[in-house]
């Protein structure tokens, strides 16, 4: 049944190849207020987005959403009661829009329950990761970590937080000490890690 699971995963992920990135699409802005919806195997859930919040994120997040880069991702780092992490795919989609940077911004929106915030690990450094709070994260709105503070929360699960607590979190931050594995062997990854919920289909919705 394992075999068969990570079989069933590598042929989803495999399923549906992304547009050719277009550096055009980096220079879209966002709606002030837009909602996504993201498909996963457990469920949809909606995000809502406030501009002004932290206006570079959420264009990078609509950029992505509307070109399908988060179409058969992964949630790859799911940890009961903190974050539900997702956004690293392939590494030909991740280094193009990574050679797009996007600036940083003060947090204005808290890291609170359901919220939506970009990792990053230093300045000018969120570009394709992503995590929503599964509680009340206060201490991530100061964290200071190579030369930046914090991380600005620009949207919020508006529908679907049910489904998004659902996601399996039994690897815990386990997968994150393998990594690595995801870009350079990910049909083993995903035999190592069969469980990890998947999203099908990402798409702006209004």
């Amino acid at each position: 049944m394992m075999r068969l699971a990570a079989f069933c995963i590598a042929m989803l992920l495999a399923a549906c190849a992304k547009p050719k990135f277009n550096p055009d699409w980096t220079k879209e802005t966002a709606p002030e207020t837009f909602t996504a919806v993201f498909e996963t195997t457990k469920g949809d859930f909606e995000v809502t987005v406030t501009r002004s919040h932290s206006p570079a994120a959420a264009d990078r997040f609509y950029q992505l959403v509307k070109y399908g880069y988060f179409d058969n991702a992964l949630f790859y780092r799911v940890v009961e009661d903190f974050v539900v992490q997702f956004g690293n795919t392939d590494t030909i989609q991740m280094n193009q829009w990574r050679s797009q940077k996007i600036p940083d911004e003060p947090v204005l929106l808290s890291n609170k329950k359901g919220t939506i915030s970009f990792a990053r690990d230093g300045v000018e450094s969120r570009d394709l990761e992503l995590f929503i709070n599964l509680d009340d994260n206060p201490k991530l709105d100061t964290l200071f970590y190579n030369g930046v503070r914090g991380f600005p929360a620009f949207g919020k699960v508006t529908e679907g937080m049910d489904v998004v607590r659902s996601l399996y979190q039994g690897y815990g931050e386990e997968t994150m000490a393998h990594y690595e594995k995801m870009y350079n062997d990910r049909q083993g990854f995903y035999r190592d890690y069969p469980k990890l919920d998947i999203i099908r289909k990402a798409a702006i919705v209004k």
